[in-house]
């Protein structure tokens, strides 16, 4: 008897765990489909400053845009998804990013900044809608024990999107205007520049909306709605008088910026440095983000816990950020010493320091989230929104790395600038350290 109740129960968690690995392969796309869209920023954004003669500040607007939609569309976003669904929460989102895809045509013909800008907004408020639902989506559709490893690998998927966006786009874009590194572009090389940007875009406008469409059709079980009772207001003051989510909002918001600052900006620091291939550094510091993801995945929890991970990460993060300051932009003694696995790339130490911030910041993430909504019950939805409102760290991350540079964009001034990295880290130390233990204020 107690052999026949064993076998039954082995054979519903076999069902159990075939039924989610469909959902999970859907929701591991939508993670790539994020990553794609967000990490393209930093190819974008160096090619914009470029095109368009922009300032360091200006440049970093482009960041600003895409990821200050987050602060204004993230309750919203759950409030639809309590009324659509997650399903089709993510369908509406993919929906609003074809939209986004759709409003860089008018702006490359017309080159004008704001309009680059506002599709940028619009971009940034249709991943804002499909990252509240994909989020908790991954979180609840398992066991609450093993979320932080689904989120590792939906990471990984993430951030292997990053390394692949700024190939893609160097390949399709910037591969047919070598040479204008350094140099006063004329009106014809600005036009053909700007003009190159509309089939990549058109594309993937097109790849949206069929995915989004798909996903309506596709095999996703819907969970539970949570009940919309008009008391956004009263959920969101009980969702924060939880310490470890309100603190985790923070650290989530410093994370996204330091994130933002070593993926994005690095393009920009590496074309005032001249180098030719600026477009594609984005793609070292999501490399050594993946690396880090799968180091994350294979030692927590068997060699280290998750919240000594999350301590060395900050650590990392801290040392890291010193060396970028002070380091040599005219040495490539790193580069020599790893020739081995970069070939015959000469890139400065700088540089390649920014990338390994990929390193420290790989696990915070996905150690964060699911550290935050613990214990959050019938707040997930609203406790996911401020989390992902964090998100928002990536506008003013870039902002104020470049207010700090100065306004005359050299590489000395860019590089001071990191050190605004440094304090961001020391936070997410303390939330590492006792933030994450405290239940009541």
């Amino acid at each position: 008897m107690s052999s026949t109740l064993d076998n039954q129960e082995n054979k519903h968690k076999q069902d159990k765990q075939q039924s989610n690995a469909l959902p999970m392969i859907i929701v591991a796309g939508l993670f790539f489909i994020l990553g794609f869209a967000t990490w393209l920023n930093g190819s974008l954004m160096p090619y914009l400053k470029q095109v368009l003669q922009l300032s360091p500040f200006q440049a970093s607007l482009i960041l600003f845009s895409f990821y200050i939609a987050v602060t204004f569309t993230a309750l919203p976003s759950a409030a639809i998804i309590r009324k659509v669904g997650y399903k089709n929460g993510m369908a509406l989102g993919m929906a609003i990013m074809m939209l986004a895809g759709l409003l860089f045509i008018p702006a490359a013909k017309t080159q004008l900044f704001p309009l680059f800008l506002f599709a940028q907004l619009v971009m940034g408020a249709g991943q804002t809608l499909l990252q509240t639902a994909v989020n908790p989506y991954v979180v609840r559709i398992g066991p609450e024990e093993s979320a932080a490893a689904r989120i590792s690998i939906m990471g990984i998927l993430n951030k292997g999107a990053g390394v692949v966006a700024p190939i893609v786009f160097t390949a399709l874009i910037l591969s047919s205007f070598t040479g204008t590194v350094g140099t006063e572009l004329s009106q014809v090389q600005i036009d053909e520049m700007a003009n190159s940007l509309i089939l990549p875009y058109l594309g993937m406008a097109i790849t949206m909306g069929v995915l989004g469409f798909l996903l309506t059709k596709a095999p996703l079980p819907e969970l539970p709605k949570e009940r919309d009772d008009g008391q956004n207001k009263g959920h969101i003051k009980e969702a924060l008088s939880h310490p470890n989510l309100a603190l985790g909002v923070v650290a989530l918001f410093l994370y996204v910026a330091v994130e933002v600052i070593a993926g994005d900006t690095i393009g920009a620091f590496a074309l005032a440095l001249g180098v030719e291939n600026y477009s594609v550094m984005t793609s070292y510091t999501m490399a050594c983000m993946v690396i880090g993801y799968i180091l994350g995945i294979i030692l927590i929890p068997r060699y280290i816990s998750q919240q000594n991970a999350l301590t060395v990460s900050a650590i990392l993060g801290v040392m890291l950020s010193i060396a970028v300051v002070i380091g040599d932009n005219n040495s490539f003694a790193i580069a020599h010493l790893l020739s081995g696995m970069l070939g015959d790339v000469q890139l400065p130490d700088t540089l390649i320091l920014i990338a390994f911030l990929g390193f420290a910041n790989a696990i915070v993430w996905p150690a964060i989230f699911p550290l935050a909504l613990s214990g959050m019950g019938k707040l997930t939805s609203v406790g996911s929104a401020l989390l992902v409102m964090g998100i928002s760290g990536g506008a003013f991350g870039p902002l104020f790395w470049s207010l700090a540079s100065g306004s005359g964009g050299t590489a000395a001034g860019l590089q001071s600038g990191y050190i605004v990295m440094l304090p961001c880290y020391l936070f997410i130390l303390f939330y590492a350290l006792k933030g994450c233990k405290i239940r009541s204020w």
